[in-house]
C-alpha cells in the first residue's frame, strides 16, 4: 500500500515538470508575430526551405502559418510537393475558420490535385470563404452558379452576378470581365458600381473599394 505513494509522487512531479516545460516553450503574441514575419521575409527572398521550416515550427501556434505550410506543400516550395499532405493541413486550418485555407482547399478539390475532382466537399468550403468576402472563392462559386452543376447546384445567373459583383469589388479583374458578359446583378449592393473597363496598362491601382456584404448564396441541397 505504501509503495503507491512514491510512484504517485514521481508521476505528479513528472506532470508538473512537463507543464512547466510547455509553459516555458509557449511564445507570446509578439514572438509569434515576429517569427511569422521572419517566414514572410524568407519566402519573399526566395529562401523557401527557411520559410517552410519557420512556418512548420509555428503551425500549431498560428493558423496563418499552418495555411502557409499547406500552400508550400501544395506548390512544392522548399519541400517536396505533397498535395495529399497539403489537403490535410489545409483542412485543419479550414476547420478552424480561416477563409484563405477554405478557399485554397476548395480550389484543390475542384481541380482534383490529390484525387478526383470533388465538388461535394468543395462547395461548403467555397460558400464559407465567399461569405467571408474571399474574392477567389466568390469568383469560383460564381462560375459554378453561372453554368450550374446539377443536381448539387442549380443554374442561377442572378446569384452568379452577385458573386462576380462582390469579387470585382475586391479588385478581381476576372470577375469584372465576367460581369461584362453576364450583366450586372439586378440589385447592386450598397449602390457600388462594378468597374466598367479594365485599367490601362501602367495605370496606378484603383482606390480601395468599400467592403460590401457577401451575397446570400442558396444552401447546397
Amino acid at each position: 500500500m505504501h509503495k503507491i505513494f512514491p510512484v504517485l509522487t514521481a508521476f505528479l512531479a513528472a506532470c508538473f515538470c512537463l507543464a512547466m516545460a510547455n509553459t516555458a516553450l509557449a511564445r507570446s503574441h509578439d514572438e509569434i508575430t515576429a517569427a511569422f514575419n521572419a517566414g514572410v521575409a524568407a519566402y519573399d527572398a526566395g529562401d523557401y526551405p527557411k520559410a517552410f521550416k519557420i512556418w512548420s515550427d509555428l503551425q500549431f501556434e498560428d493558423i496563418a502559418a499552418m495555411r502557409n505550410v499547406a500552400m508550400m506543400l501544395r506548390k512544392g516550395q522548399g519541400v517536396p510537393k505533397d498535395p495529399r499532405k497539403a489537403e490535410e493541413i489545409y483542412q485543419r486550418a479550414a476547420d478552424a475558420g480561416l477563409p484563405t485555407a477554405q478557399a485554397d482547399l476548395a480550389d484543390m478539390l475542384l481541380k482534383g490535385e490529390a484525387g478526383p475532382p470533388n465538388l461535394v466537399d468543395a462547395l461548403p468550403l467555397l460558400q464559407a470563404a465567399a461569405a467571408a468576402n474571399h474574392p477567389i472563392a466568390q469568383f469560383e462559386l460564381g462560375e459554378i452558379y453561372e453554368v450550374g452543376a446539377p443536381p448539387l447546384v442549380p443554374q442561377n445567373l442572378e446569384v452568379a452576378r452577385q458573386l462576380y459583383f462582390a469579387a470585382s469589388g475586391h479588385g478581381m479583374q476576372e470577375a469584372a470581365d465576367r460581369l461584362r458578359v453576364v450583366g450586372m446583378p439586378q440589385v447592386q449592393q450598397q449602390g457600388i458600381q462594378a468597374p466598367a473597363t479594365p485599367p490601362a496598362a501602367g495605370a496606378p491601382p484603383p482606390a480601395p473599394v468599400p467592403a460590401r456584404p457577401a451575397p446570400a448564396v442558396p444552401p447546397v441541397p
